[in-house]
């Protein structure tokens, strides 16, 4: 399988930062949110921050109860097409896709997509769950928009696609007024080296948007920055607990590497902007997750069910 990455940091290049510790308790004393003042700080200068643990099992069900129906639809699909000998019923969240794509190759897995954005219930939870609004808030302030490029990502061990090249997200929509755009990525089981672990190269959120192009090596067309910028690479490797948010800027530049494990790297990249920016309704329909100044619009399960980005008694 080809690699994606073509800049090997040093040894040293791989020592990571160590990540502010996530306390809710220890709120900023102006205005709401839930970061401390040191967690900020070290946002502004790394363009990242990492909170460990910021949702639970209980938090995490709805989310993992809707990708169970999305696989067990390609399951069927799957058997229908004579792909498969079974379902794979009994294997475990962690391992059912893997188990599904075994002895299948990378063209059929992209069939259903690098990544998915399905609208189904567990991801509006997960997308307006508290702990992760709170977060958010502390950046950005209390009118907080949903932004539509949310993603549930399936690592799959020995697929190319699994692996995803340097980038900054900003160059998905080089040209909204959207900026700062804040990529909250959860991983929903452990996130180690070894299964594919978020890389991220800190500061490099102080860069505009740099030169890309879509690479070839997976059958996505992921965009990746120019090798032209990719000169004195610092990379910091973000392994993480289950239930693990890392917070970083749309300009910050990261990747993430194969999967060598046995199970699925599952993570969800959700996003989140300031109010009175570009909504970017060109890529999907967004929804209003907090306001402080008109609670009553906050956008309700129904509403965005339907595709509305604000709630309205009607």
């Amino acid at each position: 399988m080809p690699t994606v990455i073509h800049h090997m940091p040093t040894e040293t290049q791989l020592r990571p930062a160590k990540p502010a510790p996530f306390d809710p308790d220890k709120v900023r004393s102006a205005g709401f949110g839930s970061l401390s003042r040191e967690q900020i700080a070290f946002y502004d200068t790394e363009g990242y921050v990492v909170l460990e643990t910021l949702v639970n099992e209980e938090d995490m069900l709805p989310f993992r109860e809707s990708v169970n129906v999305r696989v067990s639809e390609i399951a069927d699909d799957l058997l229908l097409a004579g792909l498969i000998p079974h379902k794979f019923e009994s294997s475990p969240f962690e391992t059912r896709l893997a188990d599904l794509f075994s002895d299948l190759t990378d063209k059929e897995f992209l069939k259903y997509g690098r990544s998915w954005r399905d609208r189904l219930t567990g991801y509006f939870q997960l997308m307006s769950n508290p702990k992760i609004v709170d977060a958010v808030e502390s950046l950005i302030g209390g009118e907080i928009f949903s932004n539509p490029v949310y993603n549930t990502r399936p690592k799959v061990p020995k697929v190319a696609a699994g692996a995803v090249p340097w980038h900054q997200d900003k160059s998905y929509w080089p040209g909204a007024n959207a900026n700062p755009v804040i990529t909250v990525w959860i991983s929903m089981v452990d996130a180690t080296l070894e299964n594919g672990c978020l890389h991220i190269w800190p500061r490099s959120h102080r860069n505009e948007v740099l030169t890309f192009h879509a690479e070839t090596r997976t059958g996505t067309g992921f965009t990746e920055v120019d090798d032209i910028h990719m000169r004195d690479v610092r990379t910091v490797p973000l392994p993480v607990p289950a239930g693990s948010a890392i917070l970083f800027n749309d300009r910050c530049i990261h990747m993430s590497t194969p999967n060598n494990s046995s199970a699925i790297r599952w993570s969800c990249d959700l996003r989140y902007q300031p109010t009175d920016q570009d909504p970017m309704s060109d890529l999907g329909a967004g929804f209003l997750a907090r306001s402080r100044k008109h609670p009553e619009r906050v956008a309700q399960l129904e509403d965005w069910l339907q595709g509305m980005a604000e709630h309205s008694d009607r």
